[in-house]
Formats: C-alpha cells, structure tokens, sequence
C-alpha cells in the first residue's frame, strides 16, 4: 500500500478504503488490509458517492492497458465497493486527481488541463473555472461553497467553483470537510481545523510525516502518511490532536 491518493468509509459496511497507485484496499479493522478485486489500477480521484458505490479516476494498470483503456480513465465508477469499475464519461480526456461527491454532485479537478468542473448526472460536465490546486473540499452544508489549497495558499469559492479568492491561513497539502468541521494538514503534517467554514484555523496536531491523503469523520480522522519508512494509515479520534497508526504493510 503505498503513493495513497484517497480514503474514503464505505456506508455499507463501515470499513475504511484506501486508494493507491496500486489497486484500492479494505481496511477492515487495524493491522488487516485486503486487495479489492483484481485491478491494479492507479486510482488517483477517489470519493464515496454512496454504500458500496465509489467513484474515482486515474491510469489503468496493464491488464486494464491490454483490454483497450484508456491511459487517462475520466470518471469511473464501482457499485460492488471497488470490486469491478466501469466506465462513465470523460475517457481518454480527464485524469481527475481530485473528486468530491456531494450534494448529489460530482465535483472534479482535472491535473491535466487545471479545469475544475462539476457534474449533476456524471456524463455532462460543466467547467466552472482553471486553477492549480493540490486539494481541495466542499462544505457539506452548502453546494456553493469549496475551499481549496493551491500553490500559492488557500482559496475559496462561494458561487460553486467558478470563481476563487484567496484565503489567509495556513499552507495545506490535503483538506477534508465533514458535518464536524473543516481539517488539513500542511507538507510537513501540521495539522489544523476549522470550524468557521476556514474563515479561522486552529493548530490540532502533528503527523509523523508528510501526509497523501486526509480523512475527516464525524468519529474519526484518517490520515495516509509517508513516515519515512513506509506508508502509514494512522487514525485521531480526537479531532486531530493524537494520532495513532492504524495500518502499516509489513515489511
């Protein structure tokens, strides 16, 4: 399990899955991962629209290469949590390496072109603007508004994507919002809340390691960690503040 590009829990089940650039795995409690299904694929958007239903982007892996995919994936989609993946729109145009479901929405940032574009029915897009971002997150309370963490800093959108302004605070690598609040985490693995739809940050804690993807519950944040030695799944149950290592490949 290793370059982790998203996490996301599975409604059906509970269990935490885990996008890579090998395959996607299943968490199904601490110290136990499993492959899901036989693809190898390098997943690099992933988001849970749903009980066993995901959507995600990426590269196919060879086999996927062998069967005609291809190399940029567009949107796809998985109804057996991860097991099988099928095709929906934007093949051979779109690597999304940001995806967001929510409010019966697909959001989606393509790293390609810059474009990021939003979804209603997941065939048709619209392409609300063009900007670098590294991560971005949308507030789970209203459609309109995203925060994003580009190069430069912060931005926000208050009219859904199409325009963004800069946003003091801190310089975050990977973002995550749920009903609980707004989290991140900087290059180096500060991590920080918001509880004022990023109006304000709060220092919460530290990661042992720059961070590949972040996870915020309203029980728990997940975090994908690069703590030198391998890739890390740790675990905060405390908004942020400690985090403890939730799953490690063995080495």
């Amino acid at each position: 399990m290793a370059h982790v590009h998203g996490l996301g829990v599975n409604p059906a089940d509970g269990s935490l899955y885990v996008a890579t650039h090998h395959g996607t795995f299943r968490l199904g409690s601490p110290n136990e991962a499993r492959r899901v299904g036989d693809s190898y694929q390098d997943t690099m958007g992933f988001t849970v629209a749903g009980p066993d239903q995901f959507l995600g982007s990426g590269h196919p892996d060879v086999q996927g290469l062998r069967r005609g995919q291809p190399t940029r994936l567009g949107l796809i989609e998985s109804v057996d949590a991860g097991t099988t993946w099928r095709d929906v729109s934007l093949g051979g145009e779109i690597d999304f390496h940001g995806l967001a479901f929510a409010h019966d929405r697909v959001y989606g940032w393509d790293s390609g072109s810059g474009r990021f574009m939003v979804s209603a029915d997941r065939r048709t897009w619209d392409t609300r603007s063009t900007l670098p971002l590294a991560s971005f997150a949308v507030d789970p309370n209203d459609a309109e508004r995203i925060v994003g963490a580009g190069p430069e800093g912060l931005v926000t959108s208050r009219d859904g994507g199409r325009t963004w302004t800069p946003t003091p605070g801190p310089t975050l690598a990977v973002l995550s919002w749920d009903r609980t609040g707004l989290a991140g985490a900087t290059p180096a693995g500060e991590v920080y809340r918001s509880a004022d739809q990023g109006g304000t940050w709060t220092p919460a804690g530290r990661l042992p390691g720059p961070p590949q993807a972040l996870l915020a519950t309203s029980t728990s944040w997940y975090a994908a960690v690069d703590d030198g030695e391998a890739t890390g799944i740790y675990r905060s149950t405390d908004t942020g503040r400690n985090w403890t290592l939730h799953y490690r490949d063995p080495r």
